[in-house]
């Protein structure tokens, strides 16, 4: 029997019999309503929803959260149970050990985890998970978006989780901060926006990484690129290639970005900067920083600038920006062009060129005041390789350029497209398919290339591919 919790019987807080509330008496044979939970199980006859509310009541009122808290998820289910059993034999609530064990489980998810939200995470084939309110739950399978049968009791319950979320990582969300980015144990990243910014309640967007590691070899065999352009960002890994991976939201840049980080030597010493840490770098030397939002009286924010200039100070040898949003790209320009070669980092756009007018419109966000033609010179001298991926209209996502910045051409930067993505149409099962259109010119960084002895594993990829 546990111990964990405290009272004669499993640790239960001790009740005098006066003070317990009774359930309501059981309902006519006419009255069938099911409650959610046993209609999750598949039962018949269940108690109406107000008696399991009641039982509900029961439960947590004799549970000490202080010490439930702590318990190990299926012993605090198995204490539950038993609790359950004894309260609705007490009050004469007809409820059968598949109800009891349903109720039991949704107790511990709502005192140990997320409430309803626990399958979902638990669940590997969701990659998303939306929550626009108490009632409406969407998740995502396969690259594409359902409403699943997921519901909160009410506001105050998704609301105390979305705080239980903010909580676990030192932040905090209600209307004076109602936006919030955070993340999850697992390293799931989370954002929360609540009201009166939500207007049908609080909003939840949970962003899961798979529990296994995902590696360029996964990616090949997912079909989200060719096995030569797997060897091309492999050279451009092991070469110190500074490396921008662009595209849209949930098109895989993170994704991506920890399987290029796999190319890194396990020498080298690694710095990350992020808003909400999801990176998961694989060596064993890295070093992980996360911004800090500001405190109530609006002191003390630590920005994603002021990290990447202190990373300068750490003796890095290479700096790996999360995202750049802001300001921040200066800073990272001038770390790639100050011998941290190997620097990446991911930014949101449309294709590989949008995402360099895109660096450049951040650079005069940190009003810089530096004229475009000097961005422009920093961006050519920083990037060596962008790589755009796309979440495409089937729900696969694939890398559809990797472009290299080549130089500046009176006012304009120098593209070339190593790999360029055409889709030809779609299969009968409604994927797409199409080729890679490449491109064998030399790239200008083939002296690193040599440097690094890599110059003819790039020409065998790119010999490769066009055949």
């Amino acid at each position: 029997m546990s111990t964990a919790l405290t009272g004669p019987r499993f640790g239960r807080r001790s009740e005098p019999a006066e003070s317990r509330a009774q359930l309501p008496p059981p309902s006519q044979p006419q009255a069938q309503a099911q409650s959610p939970q046993a209609e999750r199980a598949g039962n018949q006859g269940a108690p109406p929803p107000d008696s399991i509310v009641a039982l509900r009541t029961l439960c947590l009122a004799r549970l000490d959260p202080a010490v439930v808290s702590n318990m190990p998820m299926d012993q605090l289910v198995a204490d539950i149970e038993r609790l359950i059993s004894e309260l609705a034999s007490q009050n004469r609530a007809q409820l059968n050990a598949r109800e009891q064990r349903a109720l039991a489980i949704e107790l511990a998810h709502d005192i140990l985890g997320l409430g309803p939200l626990e399958p979902l995470l638990d669940d590997d084939a969701v990659n998303d998970i939306m929550v626009n309110g108490p009632q409406r739950t969407f998740i995502e399978r396969a690259g594409k978006t359902y409403l699943s049968d997921v519901k909160f009791r009410d506001t105050a319950h998704l609301t105390g989780i979305c705080q239980r979320i903010a909580a676990a990582v030192g932040r905090r969300v209600d209307e004076s901060s109602p936006m919030v980015d955070a993340r999850l144990k697992d390293g799931s990243r989370v954002n929360i926006v609540f009201p009166p910014l939500a207007l049908d309640g609080p909003y939840v967007s949970i962003r899961k990484f798979s529990k296994k590691t995902i590696d360029i070899q996964r990616l090949v065999e997912f079909g989200a690129l060719t096995a030569p352009m797997a060897k091309i960002l492999q050279v451009a890994g092991r070469a110190r290639l500074n490396i921008i991976i662009s595209g849209g939201t949930g098109s895989g840049k993170t994704t991506l970005l920890n399987a290029l980080s796999r190319f890194i030597d396990v020498s080298e010493r690694v710095v990350t900067v992020e808003d909400a840490a999801e990176l998961q770098l694989q060596q064993p030397h890295v070093v992980r920083m996360e911004t800090r939002p500001p405190s109530l009286e609006g002191k003390g924010e630590v920005t994603q600038r002021d990290l990447v200039r202190n990373a300068l100070r750490m003796r890095p040898d290479r700096i790996i920006i999360g995202e750049v949003r802001g300001g921040e790209a200066f800073d990272m320009l001038q770390a790639m062009n100050t011998g941290h070669d190997g620097s990446m980092s991911t930014i949101h756009a449309n294709t590989t060129r949008d995402a360099l007018t895109r660096i450049e419109n951040m650079v005069q966000m940190g009003n810089m005041g530096l004229p475009s033609r000097a961005i422009r010179t920093q961006i050519v001298g920083a990037v060596d390789l962008i790589v755009q991926v796309e979440r495409q209209r089937d729900g696969k996502r694939r890398l559809t350029q990797i472009t290299e910045v080549c130089g500046m051409e009176d006012d304009v930067v120098a593209l070339n497209d190593v790999f360029l993505l055409e889709i030809q149409g779609q299969r009968e099962d409604g994927t797409l398919f199409g080729r890679y259109r490449v491109n064998s010119v030399p790239p200008s960084f083939m002296r690193r290339l040599s440097y690094f002895g890599l110059d003819q594993p790039w020409a065998d990829a790119i010999q490769e591919a066009r055949q």
